[in-house]
């Protein structure tokens, strides 16, 4: 007589329906896929692990820097070749650039920009450096206001 009456009454289901769960899952790891590739492009920056330093003064006497710096307007200038005072074309930079590179990779490379300029040129001059051979380059700066009440800590 028990079996009678267990099969009127509805047992309670006590397990989690998980497959909305794993199509969620399935969704985000399609995402991940294909947005993966495009944070890889781009230019290889190497991001200090602290407040930024003054270059190694010993380093600057042996190879003096290669800098490339971007006005207001967004044009370029380049501390070698010719007169620094002149705006040169992306053509001219790269030339520059590669042959300061060619005869001394250990060469260091900075770009220094107006604050004002776009972010979209000081990355195109960014960009032509690497094509020139830099591994490395870094962004010179002005120290703030800390750093200089405080005798450049």
């Amino acid at each position: 007589m028990n079996t009678n009456k267990t099969k009127g009454k509805r047992r309670l289901m006590s397990e989690i329906n998980v497959v909305p769960y794993i199509d969620v899952m399935l969704v985000l790891l399609i995402i991940f896929m294909i947005t993966a590739p495009l944070l890889t492009q781009g230019i290889q920056v190497d991001l200090p692990n602290a407040a930024a330093a003054q270059l190694d003064p010993d380093l600057l006497k042996d190879n003096e820097p290669v800098v490339l710096s971007v006005d207001r307007e967004g044009k370029f200038y380049l501390n070698i070749g010719g007169d620094e005072e002149a705006s040169i074309d992306e053509a001219t930079v790269l030339e520059r650039a590669s042959a300061a590179l060619r005869r001394n990779a250990q060469t260091p490379v900075l770009v220094k920009a107006d604050e004002s300029v776009s972010y979209g040129r000081v990355v195109e001059g960014a960009v032509l450096l690497q094509k020139a051979g830099a591994t490395k380059i870094g962004f010179q700066t002005d120290p703030d206001d800390t750093e200089r009440n405080s005798g450049g800590r």
